[in-house]
C-alpha cells in the first residue's frame, strides 16, 4: 500500500483522516512538523497532507522545505487547510504544492486525487538511477509566444532518459527542445527532449523536466 504521512496539530483531525483513508494506505502521522521533516526523510512517503497553520514550524515553511530537499521535493504535498482557498492556495503551489482542500474535508474528492495523483507519480518513475550532477548544456526551441530561443543551462540531476535544469524560457508542456552538451569549449549534439513537469512554478527555484525523444549520440548516462 501507499504511504501517506499526515501532518495536523490537530489530533482529532488526524485520527478522522487515518480512519477514513487506512483501508487504502499505510499511515504515519504527527502534530509537529518538526518531527514530521524527519519522518519525510526516514520514511519518503508517497504522498504528504499537510495542515498550514501550526504553532512554531507552519506548513508554509515545511511545505517550502520539503520541496528544497534532492529527498523530498518530488513528494506530492497535499495542503489540507481551514484557511481559504482564495487567500493562501496559490502561496502554496508556488511553496511546491501538489493540492488544496478546505475544511470541512470532502474525503471523496480528497481519495480521488490521492488515485490519481499516486498513479500519475508510478507512471512517471524512473527505473534507471538518478544522479545529482551539474553538466552544461544549450538548448534550443520555441517559446510559447512562438519565438525561437537559445540559452545555456546547468543541470541539477541527471538520468539516462532526461534531466532538470532551470529554463528561463516560457514552455508550453510537451515543448520540444534540442540538447548540447558543452564539455571544456566542445559542443555536442545529444538529441532532442520533451519537457514533462515544472518543479515550484513561478519560483526563484523553478525547474524543468526532461525527457528524450531522440537521442542519437552519447548521453552522459546510459
Amino acid at each position: 500500500m501507499p504511504l501517506i504521512l499526515i501532518v495536523d496539530d490537530d489530533e482529532a483531525m488526524r485520527g478522522l483522516m487515518r480512519e477514513r483513508l487506512e483501508d487504502a494506505y499505510k499511515i504515519i502521522d504527527t502534530g509537529n512538523p518538526e518531527e514530521a521533516l524527519s519522518l519525510a526523510l526516514q520514511s519518503k512517503p508517497d504522498c504528504i497532507l499537510l495542515d498550514l497553520m501550526m504553532p512554531e514550524f507552519s506548513g508554509f515553511e515545511l511545505c517550502q522545505t520539503l520541496a528544497s530537499l534532492s529527498f523530498t521535493r518530488l513528494i506530492p504535498i497535499f495542503v489540507i487547510t481551514g484557511e481559504p482557498a482564495a487567500r493562501y492556495k496559490d502561496s502554496c503551489m508556488n511553496l511546491g504544492a501538489k493540492e488544496y482542500f478546505e475544511k470541512p474535508l470532502n474525503f471523496g474528492q480528497l481519495r480521488s486525487r490521492l488515485t490519481a495523483v499516486l498513479e500519475s507519480k508510478q507512471h512517471e518513475r524512473r527505473a534507471e538511477v538518478r544522479v545529482r550532477l551539474r553538466a552544461l548544456l544549450k538548448l534550443r526551441g520555441t517559446d510559447t509566444s512562438g519565438r525561437n530561443f537559445e540559452l545555456l543551462t546547468t543541470t541539477d540531476d541527471v538520468s539516462a532518459s532526461g534531466f532538470l535544469c532551470g529554463c528561463h524560457a516560457l514552455l508550453e508542456r510537451d515543448a520540444i527542445v534540442e540538447v548540447w552538451l558543452r564539455s571544456g569549449g566542445v559542443e555536442l549534439q545529444v538529441g532532442r527532449a520533451r519537457m514533462v513537469r515544472v518543479e515550484w512554478p513561478n519560483t526563484a527555484w523553478q525547474r524543468h523536466g526532461f525527457r528524450f525523444v531522440e537521442k542519437p549520440h552519447d548521453w552522459i548516462l546510459r
